[in-house]
């Protein structure tokens, strides 16, 4: 999943917000370095990404990137899944995306003291151009799949993708709409054992 969902699944909860959102950054016994209640998020954000990627609706959604991006199908995918979160009727209730993003982007200040620098470096971007909010509109997707095309090693470009999620794009809501409540069920769950 990308950053809109790991924030959304942290449910308003500071430390599983911070372990979930700087997970991909910490790096082995590195977590070992954070209080029990991050490590928790880090944790719990690791096993959101085994969840997502092994779920027969990712699976077939990848189907549609693959032909085109091969392994970064999945990271491509997540972008997606962010994006049909950001437009769910369902998930931000009367709070709203906007104060949504904006709560998770406050809440997430004192962490960056000890968060790793790469974490803060993206998370100055993210913020600066408040990419929890604009996952809802084509334009930040758009700029999204750039973005990830742009940092990733072996991509020379995203625009393919953004050509094949309009292509998609009832496909991959379809698929979004299957997964996204099984895997709030087993975050949930699984936030009662770690």
């Amino acid at each position: 999943m990308n950053y809109l969902a790991h924030a959304y699944l942290s449910f308003h909860q500071p430390d599983l917000l911070a372990g979930n959102l700087i997970s991909d950054f910490v790096k082995g016994k590195k977590k070992f370095d954070y209080s029990p209640g991050v490590q928790r998020g880090i944790v719990l954000h690791r096993e959101i990404d085994a969840f997502t990627d092994s779920h027969p609706a990712t699976l077939e959604a990848r189907q549609v990137f693959r032909p085109h991006y091969r392994l970064y199908a999945g990271a491509f995918v997540d972008v997606v899944y962010d994006h049909f979160l950001a437009i769910d009727t369902t998930a931000f209730g009367t709070q709203g995306l906007l104060a949504f993003s904006q709560e998770t982007y406050d809440m997430m200040q004192p962490y960056l003291i000890t968060a790793p620098a790469g974490f803060n470096r993206m998370f100055a971007h993210m913020q600066q151009h408040n990419w929890l909010y604009n996952y809802q509109f084509m334009e930040g997707i758009e700029k999204s799949m750039g973005g990830l095309a742009y940092r990733a090693k072996y991509l020379t470009e995203g625009a393919t993708a953004f050509h094949i999620f309009k292509e998609y794009y009832q496909h991959l809501g379809d698929c979004y709409a299957v997964f996204f409540p099984e895997l709030k069920n087993f975050v949930i769950r699984r936030m009662a054992a770690i």
